[in-house]
């Protein structure tokens, strides 16, 4: 798993739009600027296929403690923001967790088809 910078959106977008990076640069600076506001005036994002942003209130904790000295503290109602993946994020990503359970279980079918009692190893596994 890697992670993905907005340096490295904005090179998608340019090749997938054939702009200049540059351009794609301020294009994704922009969009972000544009959410980052939105989310602070407390407005809603939805973005069809893929999800939803919104901020969240927390209420006041009035009998937390801290942990290490056991005090009472009082935590204070914030703000959060939230996500919720949408309907086609969430199919596509199920779909690429089940294709990997899936070749984990061809795997156990394979080391349960043995008849000899010898334990089974796997070429990932090695025995030393």
């Amino acid at each position: 798993m890697s992670t993905i910078t907005k340096k490295d959106l904005a090179l998608l977008v340019s090749q997938s739009t054939g702009c200049k990076k540059n351009l794609a640069a301020k294009m994704v600076d922009s969009l972000f600027v544009a959410m980052r506001d939105s989310l602070i005036e407390g407005n809603r994002i939805e973005i069809r296929g893929f999800g939803v942003f919104q901020v969240k209130d927390t209420r006041p904790k009035p009998a937390a403690r801290n942990p290490r000295t056991g005090e009472i503290i009082y935590v204070p109602a914030r703000r959060k923001t939230h996500f919720k993946p949408g309907r086609l994020l969430k199919e596509a990503l199920h779909q690429t967790r089940e294709g990997v359970s899936s070749v984990a279980d061809d795997n156990t079918k394979v080391a349960d088809d043995t008849d000899d009692d010898s334990p089974t190893t796997f070429p990932e596994e090695s025995s030393s």
